[in-house]
C-alpha cells in the first residue's frame, strides 16, 4: 500500500494525528486516545501503518504473556509531498477530501463526547471566509499561514499545553472568469 492509500483512511489519519508529537505510543495507548474506535480496528490499522513504514517499532516489552510494542511516527513518510499531490487524480482528491472530513468529524465528535468539553473555553472555532485573491496573493497568503503554523508544529507536549487540530481547507469556490468593469463606476 502506498502512502496516499495509507493516509486516505479516517482511522489511520487519526492514528497519525495522535502520533504526530514525535513521542512513542503503544497500541493500548492509542486505543485510549480513540475510544470511539474498536480495539481490533486500531490494532489492524497500526499494523498497516507499521507495514507501510509510517510507524516504526521503537521498543518491545512483555506484558501479561504478550509483546507490547512502542511505535513512533516516521513524520517524513506521513505526508503527501508536492510531487505525489500533482500526480493524484481528481478522484484521489475527492477521496482525500472525504477522508479529511470524516476524520475531522470523528475527532470533533470525540472531543464533544469527552467529560468536561467546553467549546467556548477551549476557543473552538470553525468559520469560512470568502476571499478574492490573485494567484500571487494566494501564494503569499499560503506562505504566511505556513510560516505561522510550522513555527508552532514542533512544540513539545507539556502540562500547560493541549493538542489542537488545525485543518486548513482551501479551494476555489467558483470558476475564475474575467470581470467586466462596471462602466458607471
Amino acid at each position: 500500500m502506498d502512502t496516499v492509500d495509507l493516509l486516505l483512511h479516517p482511522v489511520r489519519m487519526r492514528i497519525v494525528h495522535a502520533m504526530y508529537d514525535g513521542g512513542t505510543r503503544t497500541t493500548t495507548e492509542l486505543c485510549a486516545l480513540l475510544p470511539d474506535v474498536s480495539k481490533a480496528t486500531v490494532y489492524r490499522h497500526v499494523g498497516l501503518l507499521a507495514d507501510g513504514g509510517l510507524l516504526t517499532v521503537e521498543g518491545e516489552r512483555r506484558v501479561r504473556g504478550s509483546v507490547e510494542r512502542q511505535y513512533r511516527l516516521h513524520r517524513s513518510r506521513a505526508t503527501i509531498d508536492a510531487a505525489t499531490a500533482s500526480s493524484m487524480s481528481l478522484e484521489d482528491y475527492r477521496r482525500g477530501f472525504a477522508v479529511a472530513m470524516a476524520t475531522l468529524m470523528a475527532e470533533f465528535d470525540a472531543y464533544l463526547d469527552r467529560d468536561g468539553a467546553e467549546p467556548t473555553a477551549d476557543l473552538v472555532g470553525f468559520r469560512q471566509h470568502a476571499l478574492w485573491l490573485s494567484q500571487d496573493e494566494l501564494a503569499e497568503m499560503i506562505n504566511d499561514l505556513r510560516g505561522v503554523i510550522v513555527a508552532r508544529m514542533n512544540r513539545e507536549p507539556s502540562p500547560e499545553r493541549s493538542r489542537y487540530l488545525l485543518s486548513p481547507i482551501l479551494f476555489p469556490a467558483e470558476t475564475r472568469t474575467p470581470r467586466t468593469p462596471d462602466p458607471g463606476a
